[in-house]
């Protein structure tokens, strides 16, 4: 198992941040996926993902990734767990206070499910790698998700 961490801090408040986080839309421009969800976002809530638009009457094919909201804490905490075939990718993203803004902790963790162990051995350094950028992509696009849910100057745009 893999893990990396990375916190940035944003001026707008946990409400906003949680709002453009942590809900999960039809579509994400920001990172050009389609959810399709299943019930009320909570813990145990199940959601499929597929790359790009989904279209309303199409539905995702049986292999596209599945994933469950694993910890739910509003305005606090979200977890998603997402099944790939070969690996698990867990993310988790915490909200704080912090100077008039909010801290948005990200944790990432990658756990690869049967293989060899010699093979995830000598990955080791590359998956590493891998998980930190995958903390520090999400991390750069905070101010993106923020602008997609509050609009470019900040208002609410009630989505």
């Amino acid at each position: 198992m893999t893990t990396a961490t990375g916190t940035r801090t944003v001026p707008q408040s946990r409400a906003e941040v949680w709002r453009a986080l942590a809900v999960l839309e039809p579509y994400c421009a920001v990172c050009d996926v389609s959810y399709v969800v299943t019930g009320k976002p909570g813990k145990g809530t199940t959601f499929v993902c597929v790359p790009g638009r989904l279209e309303a009457d199409r539905p995702p094919g049986d292999g596209a990734p599945r994933g469950e909201i694993v910890e739910w804490e509003p305005q606090t905490t979200v977890a998603t767990r997402l099944e790939l075939t070969p690996e698990t990718w867990t993310t988790r993203i915490q909200l704080a206070d912090d100077d008039g803004g909010t801290a948005v902790t990200i944790t990432v963790t990658h756990q690869p499910k049967g293989g060899s162990k010699l093979v995830r051995f000598v990955q080791k350094g590359a998956t590493t790698r891998l998980v930190q950028h995958t903390v520090d992509a999400e991390l750069a696009k905070l101010p993106e998700h923020l602008a997609q849910v509050n609009g470019p100057d900040g208002a609410d745009t009630g989505s």
